[in-house]
């Protein structure tokens, strides 16, 4: 696809969008879907009109490999035909690899615990803490600007405000601190806290980095303190940021990390991954799951550690990140490009809505998401091509040029 292939592209409304709201099966958690995707490859989606699209999202950092990866798909089928499902009181030879394997890449003298999710990873790293700290000790510090999931205890993990309030009370046992701001938060610790959760870089909270500054000296106040630093890589980890986790760039070693998304290639899956001594504070019963690391994700999860192994997913990434990020510093009304690897944050200037510029560029065959009211988010999977990455920034260029001048025929154009 080259940026003059984006006039063919119909408009959003006629790109084979599902029925609206008032028809559709699903509730309105996410409002009503602006197009239905059949078919995936690498890079690139095919809705049911058989329009094709540049997926520079990746179904939000999951499918690190690219859709349908002809290994992974291999792996499923072939678990698929042997074994399931068994339940967590019986052992699976994928679960078994996957862990030793996350055990491995996390700097080892860990113990892993499976998970469906990012949200239900961190679960479980907030109730080790709290099991680990002890009686009285319970509280979690994390960041205004954060994003730890949706259930009830990681949505109060989660420092954005305007997301709690219709859901009040939530659980007690959070306190949040400003972002990078390491003297607020050796205030906010007290006797009562247990652990700090934090991310390398915030990505919902719109692609901003912790400095390593900042990452040491929070290492630092959890060894003086006695406090678990645990870091959320559910976005950032297995090579999305360039280092196969994000904390990697920070020269830390935390106490708990919890990973998911990228780990299955978009089968459902996550972990929480412990030093065997704080592991240890969990006793049988205190923690399970029905699903997690069921035989069919782990499989998956063994399929994309490989190939991830294999092909250096690190270096991909950084590789393509740096292509990428350069591109868009360049193009005009792109105010400031952050992030790490292929997790970037396009800044826009003033007058540009990033809600509006996304939808466009979704009509023009481009899918990025606005992160924040003004900035774009690239999370393209890994494997993303230099042509790719090119096609992707010129869709983007003709998208945000016919915004800026505010010319109506040049947006219809763009579409």
């Amino acid at each position: 696809m080259t940026a003059s292939d984006t006039h063919h592209h119909p408009h959003a409304e006629a790109m084979g969008a599902p029925p609206g709201l008032d028809h559709c099966p699903f509730m309105p958690t996410y409002g009503a879907p602006m197009v239905q995707f059949v078919r995936g490859e690498g890079c690139r989606l095919w809705d049911r009109d058989g329009t094709e699209y540049l997926d520079f999202l990746a179904g939000i950092a999951v499918c690190g490999l690219g859709h349908a990866h002809p290994e992974v798909a291999d792996a499923v089928a072939e678990q698929a035909r042997t074994l399931v499902h068994v339940s967590n009181l019986f052992g699976t030879v994928p679960g078994e690899v996957v862990a030793i394997t996350l055990d491995r890449l996390l700097g080892g003298g860990g113990q892993v615990f499976f998970s469906n999710s990012g949200a239900e990873a961190n679960e479980c790293a907030i109730k080790l803490a709290r099991k680990w700290g002890g009686h009285g000790r319970y509280q979690v510090i994390s960041a205004y600007g954060s994003f730890h999931g949706r259930t009830l205890a990681a949505l109060h993990a989660t420092g954005q405000p305007q997301k709690w309030e219709a859901f009040q009370p939530l659980p007690e046992g959070f306190r949040h601190v400003p972002w990078n701001d390491l003297a607020a938060l050796e205030a906010a610790v007290d006797p009562s806290v247990a652990a700090v959760l934090l991310e390398p870089v915030q990505g919902e909270g719109g692609v901003n980095p912790a400095t390593a500054e900042y990452f040491e000296g929070v290492r630092r106040l959890c060894d003086e303190r006695g406090l678990l630093f645990m870091v959320d890589e559910v976005q950032t980890g297995l090579g999305r940021t360039g280092e196969w986790f994000g904390f990697q760039h920070f020269g830390v070693e935390p106490d708990v990390v919890t990973v998911a998304k990228a780990l299955g290639n978009g089968m459902p899956i996550g972990a929480c991954w412990a030093r065997r001594e704080v592991a240890a504070a969990f006793e049988p019963g205190d923690h399970a799951t029905t699903f997690g690391g069921q035989p069919l994700a782990a499989a998956a999860a063994r399929a994309t550690l490989e190939v991830m192994e294999r092909d250096n997913a690190p270096q991909l990434a950084e590789h393509a990140g740096t292509r990428l990020r350069h591109l868009l510093e360049a193009v005009p009304g792109v105010v400031e490009v952050r992030g790490l690897g292929l997790l970037l944050a396009a800044q826009l200037g003033d007058g540009l809505d990033a809600r509006a510029v996304a939808a466009d560029a979704l009509a023009s065959g481009l899918i990025v998401n606005a992160v924040s009211p003004s900035a774009l988010r690239f999370a393209p999977p890994l494997i993303v091509s230099n042509d790719e990455v090119d096609d992707a920034v010129s869709i983007l260029t003709e998208v945000i040029a016919a915004h800026t001048n505010g010319d109506a025929d040049a947006a219809e154009a763009a579409r």
